[in-house]
């Protein structure tokens, strides 16, 4: 059963053909029938692959290039070679006239272009497959940026989503690479990332809740938005001098204090995905500048991506036991974070993660980095059978870029040391309780406090109806019953003693016959009871000192 093809993108699907046989991936292309498109075209495997794919990405336009820059985070799809291409994939194109921005920015401001911008370069400062960004100023002389949508990029990326998730579809059902990665929910993933991109308003959201998350932080800047004067299509923010961090040649670095840079970038984003759960999710050293007074901007905040309180918590565990080398608790927690799947082998997994966490344990703290890390690790989930959630995923991608900053910045910045530095301060951050948050846990406690005695009858009921069922999953069976049965024992003679005792106080008092036989009786069960107790005392301590030998051995 092959792909059903739809005429109207039929030339897309002969380049995306193409593309798999250039590759090495002739088999998807005849799983899917799209061989019976070529026409007799056929293509060779080229020896630079990797760099090649860059390439014939950045000639299938804007949602390929963004779609490569996407896979680049995906070390548990691609090789090392395909990452490192990917990475460097860049969407610089054409600009286009300067007539089309002034008719989108008529259009969508409802104003003349001259009536809000006095000046305007026509020049574009930069472009992108997605847009393109011109200087100018405000009536009152305020300095921004213009961030103008490409002309029909909406309906171009839209005709490509569609044959995308057909092809996604397919793989999922038909091969065992859909099966065991899940293309569709990746591709998901990819178009949620690609519409909020596509929205500037949202992109001016992002830039208010950066500035506020990062206000207490004296070395890094966030640009300021004009919501008045942004759309969907025009984003106008204050301009912010600076130079890009891969522009800083030598004299430059030598001229810049960049420890105190590194750290603090590398504090705020920690702060950001452990405490606030809010991250922006492409720190490439591209969207990062140096102001003339020594401080970082971060641009092109259009991506972020959000932490569920349940995960962060994970992720200081699981950020901990990566600093502090322990792969049992890597394992454990890592398991957590992913789906398992049928093939999941935990034995392989748990020796992959002991042989990264020991390599990166003898490495040094300035050639660890801890982004490069989180990307093995879901390398190695995903040889395994465990399909890491995409927070994850883009989150390792975040902290490798952010790795390349710092190190770009501070040569000598090391990654772990500041991580277990910092994570003292954010841990206390995020044990912060808020009002609504202590009225949710009142509430959860009230609802225990209620359903409680409900619970207890329920178990009780069980219990004298025969209904009672215990669960129990033990490394050792006969071992664990043998102690419930000894535990048992000692319970009921523990109860025998303690009626014995209450007996003995029983013959103690005194009768109305004044006697003192009742005494004596009294005086000789309690004097058996305390020494039935001693014996058991000293036997119980005897066999627990045998078990801790024996546990020695």
């Amino acid at each position: 059963m092959g792909l059903r093809i739809d005429p109207g993108h039929v030339k897309r699907y002969r380049q995306i053909a193409m593309l798999l046989l250039r590759h090495g991936r002739g088999d998807l292309v005849r799983s899917t029938g799209m061989d019976a498109i070529l026409e007799g075209e056929t293509a060779e495997g080229d020896p630079d692959a990797a760099a090649r794919l860059a390439d014939d990405l950045e000639a299938m336009g804007p949602t390929f290039i963004k779609l490569g820059q996407l896979m680049s985070s995906r070390v548990d799809l691609l090789s090392p070679p395909y990452i490192e291409a990917l990475s460097r994939l860049q969407d610089n194109v054409t600009p286009f006239p300067s007539e089309q921005v002034e008719e989108i920015i008529g259009n969508e401001l409802q104003v003349r272009m001259s009536n809000v911008f006095p000046t305007f370069e026509s020049t574009p400062l930069a472009t992108a497959s997605l847009g393109q960004v011109h200087r100018a100023t405000l009536r009152d002389g305020r300095e921004v940026v213009v961030k103008v949508q490409r002309p029909g990029i909406r309906e171009q990326v839209r005709g490509d989503m569609e044959v995308l998730t057909d092809l996604a579809a397919f793989l999922d059902k038909h091969t065992e690479i859909g099966q065991r990665y899940g293309m569709a929910q990746l591709l998901e993933e990819f178009r949620k990332a690609l519409v909020d991109e596509l929205d500037y308003r949202r992109e001016a959201d992002n830039l208010s809740r950066m500035r506020e998350m990062l206000s207490g932080q004296e070395l890094i800047v966030v640009p300021q938005p004009y919501p008045d004067l942004t759309t969907s299509k025009v984003l106008t923010m204050e301009f912010v001098a600076g130079k890009k961090v891969t522009d800083l040649g030598p004299l430059g670095r030598l001229e810049l204090d960049g420890a105190p840079l590194a750290d603090a970038l590398f504090e705020a984003y920690l702060d950001q995905v452990l405490v606030q759960g809010v991250f922006h999710a492409d720190p490439h050293p591209g969207n990062v500048l140096v102001t003339p007074d020594g401080r970082l901007v971060l641009l092109d905040i259009g991506m972020i991506a959000r932490l569920a309180p349940a995960v962060r918590d994970k992720l200081v565990k699981l950020f901990l036991a990566l600093a502090d080398g322990r792969p049992e608790e890597v394992t454990r927690i890592a398991v957590t974070l992913g789906e398992v799947l049928p093939e999941f082998d935990e034995t392989v997994f748990a020796r992959a993660v002991a042989d990264l966490v020991g390599r990166s344990a003898d490495a040094s703290l300035a050639d660890l980095d801890i982004g490069a890390l989180v990307l093995q690790l879901t390398r190695k989930a995903g040889e395994a059978g465990l399909r890491m959630d995409p927070e994850l995923v883009m989150l390792g991608k975040t902290l490798l870029n952010l790795d390349q900053v710092a190190a770009t910045l501070d040569p000598d910045f090391a990654p772990r040391e500041a991580l277990q530095r910092h994570m003292t301060g954010l841990m206390r951050s995020g044990m912060r309780t808020t009002p609504a948050s202590m009225m949710a846990s009142l509430l959860e406690a009230k609802e225990f406090v209620e359903e409680l005695p409900g619970r207890v009858n329920r178990a009780f009921d069980a219990v004298g109806q025969g209904n009672f069922e215990l669960r129990i999953k033990a490394f050792d069976e006969d071992e664990f019953l043998r102690g419930l049965h000894k535990l048992a024992n000692v319970l009921a003679a523990a109860v025998v003693l303690a009626a014995m005792i209450l007996a003995s106080a029983l013959l103690a008092m005194p009768s109305s016959s004044g006697a003192s036989t009742e005494n004596h009786v009294a005086l000789v069960v309690f004097v058996i009871a305390v020494v039935i107790s001693l014996g058991m005392l000293v036997r119980i301590a005897l066999h627990s000192r045998t078990i801790r030998i024996d546990r020695r051995r």
